[in-house]
């Protein structure tokens, strides 16, 4: 058990592992799984310890109603509330891990998948594998040059001029998705630490959001920072996803067609720590 909380930096954010005592069964069922085309095998991650976790930050959420519940509520703020979660965003995924530390302490890491309201970095939660406000900065005037082709190409009424809007804006599109794709930075157990695109198992192109979620995040920041995984859980909260394929509280193993093109590269090496 730790005897106080482990701090590490991480930019301009501190991220605060909270310490826990581990207890209760071991529970062997896989939460995250995925094929590395390194070693050629599958790696996976289960529950271990993390559900009574999971539950209980899903507790906190519900009665703080924000995610900055470290903080006092006058200091609140309101960016990150969980009403966000409840209308137009149609809810979020939230993930836990419980980690060991070289010296056998034991600790939880929280996080929340994408962005929380437009926000890569809220304190107390791991960061994401992309420099949010690198990606932001570098990306801004080419975005805003996409929006004005999207301008012209409402208002032109020639089809040939259409045609080459279209065109256009397709190709600077798919140049600044490639360019995005490369700014995540993607570690693993083996301590290799590689672009997104060279560690995307399977054919097909890298489908938007990929390294975004929970699993990618609290894994990543594990590896980077030599903490030994001992079970990961993921619970959606909020008003139930379009699809119906997400209901609040509940739980979810980590999703197919973007996580676990990824995890397995991730979890390469996780058995040596």
């Amino acid at each position: 058990m730790y005897t106080g909380p482990t701090v590490f930096a991480v930019g301009l954010f501190i991220i605060m592992i909270q310490p826990i005592e581990i207890s209760g069964k071991f529970d062997t069922r896989i939460s995250s799984k995925g094929f590395c085309d390194v070693c050629q095998s599958e790696h996976s991650m289960v529950l271990g310890y993390s559900a009574p976790y999971a539950r209980e930050l899903f507790d906190t959420l519900t009665e703080a109603g924000r995610i900055d519940f470290d903080v006092p509520e006058s200091e609140a703020n309101p960016k990150l509330s969980t009403d966000y979660l409840m209308g137009d965003a149609r809810g979020q995924m939230f993930g836990v891990l419980v980690v060991r530390d070289k010296d056998g302490n034991t600790g939880l890491l929280k996080a929340f998948s994408g962005q929380y309201n437009g926000l890569w970095n809220v304190a107390g939660w791991v960061p994401p594998l992309v420099d949010g406000l690198k990606m932001q900065t570098a990306t801004a005037s080419i975005e805003r040059y996409i929006k004005i082709l999207g301008r012209r190409l409402e208002t032109a009424q020639d089809a040939d001029i259409r045609k080459r809007l279209i065109n256009k804006r397709k190709a600077i599109s798919q140049a600044l998705q490639k360019d995005i794709h490369n700014m995540y930075m993607v570690p693993n157990y083996c301590g290799t630490l590689k672009p997104l695109p060279e560690v995307v198992s399977g054919d097909g192109g890298i489908p938007t959001g990929t390294g975004d979620c929970c699993a990618p995040k609290l894994l990543g920041y594990a590896a980077r920072n030599s903490l030994k995984p001992l079970g990961l859980a993921e619970f959606y909260f909020g008003q139930q996803n379009k699809s119906g394929s997400k209901k609040h509280g509940g739980m979810y193993t980590s999703c197919k067609h973007k996580c676990s093109r990824i995890l397995g590269y991730m979890l390469c090496g996780e058995c040596k720590i």
